[in-house]
């Protein structure tokens, strides 16, 4: 398959954006990538979205950012995965250009989450799940996450505060990212003293919604300007796979077997042991996904991925570096864009340009977007190209 470099990043800052449309997030992050590439022009979009028909009112998302991007005649459209869209897109824009079908494509996420208050966002969070099972029963993602929490807690022995370093580790991340929501570090004594939300994950548990977009520019190395400014980065390799939807038809609740799968997939393809990576963008919408997503993807055992924190080993500087510009935790959760800033992210890293928040050396990124408890996860390697 044709080799797939990301040509151009743009991102928005991520926050609430009370006097901006899901149309101008998605417009001004495509920009930038497009900037950022040279001016590269894309045959193709594709769009990460989770939310908008239920918050937005607006279907149609991907024909509506090429319209309003002034790229109207060109291929387009969304996919949607929950929180795995933006990667969902990310993974056919890669096979796009991987085929040869597309020698220019665009990859962008976009959320609202701002276009819509109160409980009729947890109620289209909730669509999410399995609606005749799950949420019909007034079961919240959050809820889901507190249970398997709880269950986390009784087999393995997890304290109170056991998964207080993922926190602190996030927003002192986040503290480096001028596009974070949350550019402030966390002491374990305000984590302790943080208010339950759905017991036993309190405030600091949940990655707060927010809104933003992300886009990417990909290509083939022959197709980028002969004075692209950039070290090159490569999508070494995709993977997605599928799990039950409802998490109460896994015979082991506590083990993402998707998320494992898909690392295991990509890491094959693109030829590299965990032993080469370099950092790991894990999907941390809630602290229990992090120690569970740390197990899945073969950094700890069963049952271990929390003494990571504990011990401090997912910091900048740890065994695995994760959440290096924040994660979803201290940047925010804008929903089905998060793919797209992972990679942004990542890319960012591989190219040494993330500032204070920059890994020394990096060369090998492992990024990972879940859509609900791993009932979907799509799985990226990006490679510093030689």
């Amino acid at each position: 398959m044709t080799e797939v470099v990301i040509a151009g990043i743009g991102q928005t800052r991520v926050g609430e954006f009370w006097d901006l449309s899901l149309r101008s997030l998605g417009v001004r992050a495509i920009r930038a990538a497009i900037k950022d590439s040279g001016g590269l022009q894309p045959q193709a979009l594709y769009a990460g979205n989770m939310l908008a028909a239920n918050l937005s009112r607006q279907a149609h998302v991907g024909t509506l950012l090429a319209d309003f991007s002034g790229l109207a005649g060109i291929e387009a459209e969304a996919l949607e995965a929950a929180g795995a869209s933006g990667a969902a897109a990310l993974r056919q824009g890669y096979l796009a250009v991987a085929s040869g079908l597309v020698d220019v494509a665009l990859v962008v996420g976009v959320e609202k989450y701002t276009d819509l208050i109160g409980p009729g966002v947890e109620a289209a969070l909730a669509t999410t799940t399995d609606s005749d099972f799950e949420a019909i029963h007034g079961l919240t993602p959050a809820a889901q996450a507190a249970l398997l929490m709880r269950r986390y807690q009784h087999e393995f022995g997890l304290p109170a505060d056991g998964l207080a370093g993922f926190v602190l580790t996030a927003h002192a991340n986040g503290a480096g990212n001028p596009n974070a929501m949350y550019r402030k570090a966390i002491t374990l004594e305000a984590y302790q003293k943080a208010e339950m939300v759905s017991d036993p994950l309190n405030l600091f548990d949940l990655a707060p919604n927010a809104d933003g977009a992300a886009a990417l520019i990909l290509t083939r190395r022959d197709r980028l300007p002969r004075d692209f400014p950039h070290p090159v980065v490569q999508v070494a390799a995709s993977a997605s796979v599928s799990d039950t939807l409802g998490l109460h038809n896994r015979p082991e609740p506590l083990w993402f077997a998707a998320a494992q799968a898909s690392v295991e997939q990509a890491l094959k393809k693109a030829g590299l042991s965990r032993e080469q990576i370099d950092l790991f963008e894990y999907y941390d919408a809630y602290s229990i996904y992090a120690a569970l997503s740390l197990e899945a993807a073969g950094f700890a055992a069963r049952g271990q991925g929390w003494k990571l924190a504990a011990e401090g080993e997912s910091g900048l500087q740890g065994k695995i570096p994760c959440a290096t510009m924040g994660g979803l935790k201290a940047r925010g959760n804008p929903g089905g864009a998060t793919g797209v800033y992972q990679a942004v992210e990542a890319t960012l890293q591989l190219r040494g340009q993330a500032g204070a928040n920059q890994i020394p050396d990096a060369r090998c990124a492992l990024i990972q977007a879940l859509g609900g408890p791993a009932s979907t996860a799509v799985t990226h390697v990006l490679k510093r190209a030689d």
